[in-house]
């Protein structure tokens, strides 16, 4: 349960960076009670909007919905994407048990592409995922990025996994 009127910071900025790296049930409970904040909270990741004062028979018939549907689902440590694991808690890529350590953002471009494998991936939207803004960022820096994820892939003897496509962007094959 999280409450959007924090001291020193927001809720829904918190629940937005804990959706950056975990699927954790978030519930926002609070006093606000416009359209407005619920659909932001449920946007930025909250899971459910409680406005107080609530009935707390209610509340827990929600929160028991939550995590019996969390529990069913469990939060996946490794993606298999064919060719290679992308090992999520460890921030690794995995093939024929060789293991590559990938920095953050190599780990992020990666599994936006395997997300959407097989469609191009804008520079534009790799930018936003990474650094959430295309402003003030270097274009180079996203092509070293890739490049070294790339070389990483090869290590691996993955050459040629993530294809350029010249003016759109990026694809897992």
């Amino acid at each position: 349960m999280l409450d959007i009127n924090l001291p020193n910071t927001d809720g829904q900025h918190v629940c937005k960076e804990v959706r950056k790296v975990s699927d954790v049930p978030i519930i926002m409970v609070t006093s606000r009670d416009n359209e407005i904040d619920e659909l932001l909270s449920i946007n930025f990741g909250a899971d459910n909007y409680v406005t107080k004062p609530y009935n707390a028979n209610i509340l827990l018939a929600k929160i028991a919905a939550l995590l019996k549907r969390a529990k069913g689902h469990p939060s996946q440590d490794k993606l298999d994407c064919k060719e290679f694991i992308l090992n999520i808690s460890k921030s690794a890529i995995e093939k024929n048990e060789q293991e590559l350590e990938l920095t953050k953002n190599e780990f992020r471009i990666l599994h936006l592409l395997v997300q959407k494998r097989d469609q191009i991936v804008s520079r534009d939207e790799i930018m936003e995922a990474l650094w959430e803004s295309e402003n003030f960022i270097d274009d180079n820096t996203l092509t070293v990025n890739i490049t070294r994820l790339k070389n990483k892939l090869e290590e691996l003897g993955l050459k040629e996994l993530i294809e350029t496509r010249r003016g759109h962007g990026y694809m897992l094959k």
